[in-house]
């Protein structure tokens, strides 16, 4: 059976005039494929469809254009490009998904569309091409600083696990994304506390990373530990559960854990910063962070950023920003095509 297609994402705009050549963008997860179409910065006709609805991405991006009616190569206002970004790695023509059984060919697609240029990306690859599209509303600024101007910029994002990228600028107002696997570096601990925690994690995990501590999983993971250092048995909560305990004030070893994080996520910013030389800024993506809204403002995240010593100079002057976009990845996806 088909999925709906009457979902449309929040916070985009979904009957704004169309131009003469739209770019047909995709966020593909192990779960969902969302679909949209970008005109510059807008985008809009967002559909979210069920990937186990589709027998493959052909078939559910010919089902979204015919959900906007752009089914007919040739129709005026039909997509002439597309980029989609995929939850797995980008190493060629033939693309496997981690957590999804759809395999394809780039070219094969592209042709099957009726497209005369499609790009493929990393999913992380393009939440960080979707900072120079950001305009002020899309994000918060945690603390003081300015970006300067042509800087190399960084980017963090927690979610299911940790993406770590930066963005290198280049001619003609064109950016390069770097792609790497920071999120698995070595989580060092700043205070005591830290240190057990990571010492009672190593209990469990041969190497214990920053995603091991900043994502979902690493959320509960903080929780847990805490809780059985305090002679706890810690209950089974979800992220989200941690989160609005903390959030709540309802549970202190989730507030403790919550708050742990953003000092955490302070120390790896830092350390990315100082590694890229990120004086245009280091940006927060992900769905953990802009859900705790002033606790995260409010944490010891920025103190933590700053807390290098004699390169406390240094990084005082860089802003860290929050991204607040709803569909940052689909900006990006736009960058990645080439879009004016």
């Amino acid at each position: 059976m088909a999925a709906d297609l009457s979902s449309a994402i929040p916070g985009t705009a979904g009957n704004a005039a169309p131009t003469a050549a739209p770019i047909l963008v995709a966020d593909i997860g192990g779960t969902n494929a969302r679909f949209g179409l970008i005109d510059g910065r807008i985008v809009r006709d967002t559909r979210v469809l069920r990937c186990a609805d589709y027998a493959s991405i052909e078939d559910a991006a010919t089902a979204y254009l015919s959900a906007v009616g752009l089914a007919a190569v040739g129709a005026p206002g039909r997509p002439r490009r597309g980029a989609f970004a995929v939850a797995g790695p980008v190493t060629g023509d033939h693309i496997a998904m981690t957590n999804l059984v759809w395999q394809f060919s780039v070219n094969r697609v592209r042709d099957a569309l009726g497209l005369d240029g499609l790009v493929v990306i990393n999913d992380f690859t393009a939440v960080a091409l979707s900072v120079p599209r950001l305009a002020d509303e899309d994000r918060r600024q945690i603390g003081e600083g300015a970006p300067q101007a042509g800087a190399v910029v960084g980017v963090l994002g927690p979610g299911s696990g940790l993406g770590v990228s930066g963005l290198v600028p280049g001619a003609n107002n064109r950016w390069t994304a770097l792609s790497g696997e920071g999120g698995h570096v070595t989580m060092a601990p700043i205070s005591d506390r830290e240190s057990a925690v990571l010492g009672q994690l190593r209990k469990s995990f041969e190497h214990v990373s920053s995603e091991r501590v900043l994502s979902g999983p690493g959320l509960v993971n903080l929780y847990g530990a805490l809780s059985i250092l305090d002679g706890r048995e810690p209950a089974a909560l979800s992220p989200a559960q941690v989160a609005d305990n903390a959030l709540a004030g309802s549970e202190p070893h989730c507030a403790e854990a919550v708050e742990m994080f953003c000092a955490m996520l302070g120390t790896v910013a830092g350390n990315l910063a100082l590694t890229l030389g990120a004086r245009g800024g280091v940006y927060i993506a992900g769905g953990i962070v802009p859900k705790l809204g002033t606790m995260f403002t409010h944490s010891r995240f920025r103190k933590r950023f700053m807390e290098k010593g004699r390169m406390r100079d240094f990084l005082a002057p860089i802003p860290t920003y929050v991204i607040t976009h709803e569909l940052p990845a689909f900006l990006g996806l736009a960058e990645a095509a080439g879009a004016d």
